[in-house]
């Protein structure tokens, strides 16, 4: 029997996640942080993770993900997209009510250039987060298995 699993999906340039500006996105490669959440699901769940630098890439994961029975929710860190990308938004619309999506950015998009303050994707998202460094991705696994999990309460005090 396959195991019910969270989709954890990085947009564009985090691929260089530990390389890029660490000072603002941390030093540790993005392998090392989905090791610590794979730990903190404790095994309960599986993780399923993709990066695209593409952004029709990112929309055919979304709709795969997120057409998807055994996915109970998906992690998008959209990257810049986030702040023009309709197309995303779009796809993020079609699959939340099915399969709830919480947008995650490390730095605090609040805190940058103005143009990165708006998310057009984070608007149709079930929640944001945003500014708490990698381990905003383990609070929104933490809201994802305790508050949506499709209308189901997922409980794993492991996270």
């Amino acid at each position: 029997m396959e195991k019910f699993y969270f989709a954890i999906i990085n947009g564009p340039n985090l691929n260089k996640l530990g390389q890029r500006d660490p000072s603002l996105y941390g030093e540790e490669p993005f392998e090392d942080t989905l090791l610590k959440l794979k730990e903190a699901t404790g095994n309960l769940y599986d993780l399923e993770f993709a990066q695209s630098n593409s952004e029709g890439i990112i929309i055919d994961l979304l709709q795969k993900y997120g057409n998807d029975d055994k996915c109970l929710g998906i992690v998008l860190n959209p990257g810049a997209y986030a702040h023009y990308s309709l197309a995303i938004a779009d796809a993020i619309t079609d699959i939340n009510n099915h399969t709830p999506v919480i947008e995650v950015h490390i730095s605090n998009i609040f805190n940058r250039e103005g143009f990165r303050s708006k998310t057009v994707t984070g608007r149709n998202c079930s929640g944001v987060i945003s500014g708490m460094g990698r381990f905003g991705y383990n609070a929104a696994l933490y809201t994802l298995i305790n508050d949506f999990g499709k209308g189901k309460r997922l409980v794993n005090p492991q996270i």
